[in-house]
C-alpha cells in the first residue's frame, strides 16, 4: 500500500515542501532513500521505540521509504513525526483519509513524546502557501506556528494524540494567537531607559541622531565612562517593528532555534552582543548544515560590538560587505543561501590599550606608537562605513550624585519616530532606501546639498581639522538626520557643525 505524508525542509529562512512517500509490500526489509542524513536514518529506531512504548507495533512487511524530491538533503529529527504517522498509515494501523489535508513535523523521544523542532515559523508560512488546511507541530513551537493566519495549527505533546486523530478517536485543540494585540502591547516593554543615564548628554544626542537615520555608530571612551550601559539603552528609542518586518526577524530567529519556548512574534528590534572571540562563522553565519550568523540575528535591530578592537581583524573584514548590502550569501558546493543583515552596527572602544588616552584626569602610560597600533586594528574600510564617532568622558561625581532623572526613552523616541516618518516619505520612489543612512552619492546631491555657507564650513573644517575625504559624504548624510530631527527642509551651517563634531577617529590626533 502506498501512503503520502507531507512535510517541509527549511533553506535559508524559506521552507520547501517535502513528501514522503512509504510503500509497503511482502517481505521484511526497510529501505530510506531520498537524500536522507544521519539524523533522519537514526530515525528508524526512534520510531520502533516510541511505537512499542505506546502500544503499538512497526509495521514487519517490506517498507520503502522516499523523501521527495530527492535532490535536496532531508537533516535533523524533526522527521520522526511524519516518517512514523506514515509507516502507520501503510500498515493501515491508522485511517490514511486526513493525510492529504495536513502538513505535520517533530522529534520523537523513546517514550513517544514529541520534541520541539527548528524554523516552524517558516514550515506554517509554507502550509498555508500551498493550501493545506492544518499543521501539527510540537506543543512548544504552537505558538510560533499560529503567528500565521488562515492557517489551523495543532500543537501535540505525544505521538498517541496524532495517531488517535487521523483515527477520528479524539479531536487536537487549535492554537490560537492574537498576533496582532500581542505584537503592539509588548513593543514598549523594555528593560533598560535613558532615563536612568547620568550625564553624557552629547552622547545620548549622538545616539538619537543614529536612531533617528540608522547610521553606524563607534564610541570611544575610558573604561567605566558608560559605552556598554548606553548601547544597552538604544533599542528602547529606535523606530517600533512594523508587522513584516517582526515577521522577517521572527523567522530568522525561528530557523536558529533562538525563539523562547512557547514564543511568538518578536515584538522589539533585536540587540546582539557577541564576545570577540567569536569565530567568522558564527558571525556571519554558515557551517556544513548552514545556519544564520549573528549579523543575520541582528536583522532590523542593532549589532552591538564592544571592546571592538579586541575582535578578530579577519572577523571585523567580512562585515565590510553585509554592511553595503544588508545581506549574506552563504555559498555551498550544491546549493546557494541568502540571509538578510540589515543591522546597525554599534561598537565601543578604549582609546588606547590601557584606556586613559585623552582622559581629563588619568594618565595614560602608552607611547604614541602602541596608540596608533592599537588605533591601527580597525582598518580604514571598515571605519569608512561608520558614520558618527563620537568620544565619552567618564561623568563626574555631582553628575552621578544628581537625584534627578534625565530625559526618557519614550521622549527620545518620538522624536526619532517623526524623523524616520519623512525619510520613509521622501524615499519612498527608491526601492531599498529608507533612511538616510542608506542614501547613494545622487540622492547626496538631491537631498543633502549645502547651501554655499555650509560648505565653507565644510571646506574649513575638513583642513582645519584634518579630516579625511571619506568623511565628506558621512558627515552630510548626518547632517541630513540632524536637520529631519529639527523637521527643517534645508541644511543649516548648525547641522553640519554638529555632524563635523562626530567624525573623531578621523581627525589626525587620534587616527594618526
Amino acid at each position: 500500500m502506498l501512503i503520502k505524508v507531507f512535510g517541509a525542509a527549511v533553506q535559508g529562512i524559506e521552507a520547501t515542501l517535502i513528501t514522503i512517500e512509504v510503500n509497503s509490500t511482502r517481505g521484511c526489509m526497510f529501505y530510506m532513500v531520498g537524500l536522507p542524513d544521519s539524523a533522519v536514518k537514526e530515525s528508524h529506531q526512534r520510531i520502533i521505540s516510541a511505537l512499542q512504548v505506546s502500544g503499538y507495533k512497526m509495521p514487519t512487511t517490506n517498507l520503502v521509504v522516499n523523501m521527495a524530491p530527492a535532490d535536496i538533503r532531508k537533516e535533523g529529527s524533526a522527521y520522526d513525526l511524519p516518517l512514523a504517522i506514515g509507516l502507520l498509515g501503510a500498515n493501515e494501523t491508522i485511517s490514511s483519509e486526513k493525510f492529504p489535508h495536513f502538513m505535520l513535523m517533530g522529534e520523537l523521544s523513546l517514550d513517544g513524546t514529541i520534541q520541539p523542532i527548528k524554523g516552524a515559523l517558516p514550515i506554517a508560512i509554507k502550509a498555508r502557501e500551498l493550501g493545506f488546511s492544518g499543521l501539527i507541530v510540537p506543543q512548544q513551537n504552537a505558538r510560533e506556528a499560529a503567528i500565521v493566519d488562515q492557517l489551523t495549527v495543532y500543537g501535540v505533546t505525544h505521538i498517541k494524540e496524532v495517531i488517535q486523530f487521523f483515527n477520528g478517536e479524539a479531536e487536537l485543540q487549535p492554537t490560537q494567537v492574537n498576533t496582532r494585540e500581542e505584537f503592539f502591547a509588548a513593543q514598549t516593554a523594555f528593560n533598560f531607559d535613558f532615563a536612568d543615564v547620568k550625564g553624557q548628554e552629547n552622547v545620548k544626542r549622538a545616539l538619537e541622531v543614529a536612531a533617528a537615520g540608522g547610521h553606524n555608530l563607534i564610541m570611544i571612551g575610558a573604561p567605566g565612562s558608560g559605552k556598554s550601559m548606553m548601547a544597552k539603552r538604544l533599542p528602547s528609542i529606535l523606530p517600533p517593528l512594523s508587522l513584516g518586518e517582526s515577521l522577517e526577524t521572527t523567522k530568522i530567529h525561528s530557523v536558529a532555534g533562538k525563539l523562547s519556548r512557547n514564543g511568538s512574534l518578536i515584538s522589539q528590534r533585536p540587540f546582539r552582543d557577541p564576545h570577540h572571540t567569536i569565530s567568522q562563522v558564527a558571525m556571519v553565519g554558515g557551517g556544513s548544515f548552514p545556519q544564520p550568523g549573528e549579523i543575520s540575528l541582528a536583522h532590523n535591530g542593532v549589532l552591538f560590538l564592544d571592546e571592538l578592537p579586541e575582535f578578530n581583524r579577519s572577523v571585523l573584514e567580512v562585515l565590510r560587505q553585509p554592511l553595503e548590502d544588508r545581506r549574506i550569501t552563504i555559498s555551498r558546493i550544491k546549493s546557494t543561501i541568502d540571509y538578510p543583515a540589515g543591522f546597525m552596527l554599534v561598537a565601543s572602544m578604549n582609546p588606547c590599550p590601557c584606556g586613559y588616552y585623552n582622559h581629563p584626569t588619568k594618565a595614560c602610560v602608552c607611547s604614541p606608537g602602541q596608540v596608533q597600533k592599537y588605533l591601527n586594528k580597525i582598518s580604514g574600510p571598515l571605519l569608512d562605513r561608520i558614520d558618527i564617532q563620537v568620544e565619552i568622558v567618564p561623568v563626574s561625581f555631582d553628575e552621578i550624585s544628581d537625584s534627578r532623572q534625565g530625559e526618557p526613552s519614550a521622549s527620545i523616541r518620538d522624536r526619532v519616530i517623526k524623523a524616520r516618518r519623512l525619510q520613509e516619505e521622501r524615499y519612498a520612489t527608491y526601492p531599498g532606501v529608507y533612511c538616510n543612512a542608506q542614501m547613494t552619492s545622487r540622492l547626496l546631491n538631491q537631498y543633502a546639498r549645502p547651501d554655499q555657507a555650509g560648505l565653507e564650513l565644510l571646506k574649513h573644517a575638513m583642513n582645519r581639522l584634518n579630516l579625511s575625504a571619506r568623511a565628506y559624504d558621512r558627515i552630510l548624510k548626518v547632517a541630513r538626520t540632524i536637520a529631519d530631527l529639527e523637521e527643517s527642509d534645508r541644511i543649516e551651517t548648525s547641522h553640519l557643525a554638529e555632524a563635523i563634531s562626530y567624525r573623531n577617529l578621523d581627525r589626525e590626533n587620534w587616527a594618526g
